[in-house]
């Protein structure tokens, strides 16, 4: 919080900014201020159908207001999947009751290397615009006794990438996420994805990707680093 509290300022118009950025800026320039996510205390104080209900009231408003026809068949039911989708799939990771149980095995293989698993379907939203990110998500892990099931690193992806994210953010936190669960600091999260606020508007360019590491312990080091490309990026 101090953080972020050192980043604002307020210009003598009473407009917010970030170092120097007006809030409009934020989302061009790709600013974030906190490796968590924003949340308001009473984040979880209205149920989940109370949020799909006042979603849904305020989706139709923003059409009605666009000058769509909410009596067409096609566009009846629209507020009401939107609100629905917001909240039980492409932000359910907001809610820390969807996070992932993860369940912890003695590594009894003796398996001292580096785990890796490698394309994982990754599927955000940019906090700034609300538009979709899109890419490849690559985990690896040196085991210190304890080792988890495969699907519950995609899992772990998922989680975190099911909120509104800036990419740097999501790469940190499922990186911090792993190092906790595994109590271990050999943990690396490389993230390759598309965002759609740069190629759908603004720039409007299709063909750049933006790639985000986190290398924690042993996957500092060069040599260990290196293997770890070379696992990934080998075809």
């Amino acid at each position: 919080m101090k953080h972020q509290e050192t980043l604002l300022n307020t210009q003598p118009n009473g407009k917010s900014t970030l170092n120097g950025f007006d809030y409009n800026d934020i989302g061009d320039n790709h600013i974030s201020t906190s490796i968590d996510t924003p949340m308001k205390d009473d984040a979880f104080a209205m149920s989940d159908e109370e949020k799909k209900y006042r979603i849904s009231e305020h989706f139709a408003e923003i059409m009605d207001i666009l000058g769509l026809d909410l009596t067409d068949d096609s566009l009846r039911g629209t507020p009401e999947r939107v609100a629905k989708m917001y909240v039980e799939e492409i932000f359910s990771g907001l809610n820390p009751k969807n996070k992932p149980r993860i369940a912890l095995f003695d590594n009894k293989y003796k398996y001292d290397q580096m785990l890796v698993e490698k394309n994982i379907t990754l599927n955000s939203n940019c906090e700034h615009h609300f538009l979709p990110i899109y890419g490849m998500a690559h985990v690896a892990y040196i085991s210190s006794g304890k080792v988890i099931g495969l699907s519950k690193l995609n899992r772990i992806v998922q989680y975190f990438a099911k909120r509104p994210q800036v990419q740097e953010r999501l790469t940190n936190q499922i990186g911090n996420e792993l190092m906790k669960m595994l109590d271990t600091k050999d943990v690396a999260v490389i993230i390759d994805a598309r965002h759609m606020c740069v190629s759908a508007r603004g720039i409007e360019d299709n063909s750049s990707s933006t790639v985000t590491a986190f290398y924690g312990g042993k996957f500092n080091e060069a040599d260990r680093k290196s293997e770890l490309h070379t696992y990934i990026y080998s075809k």
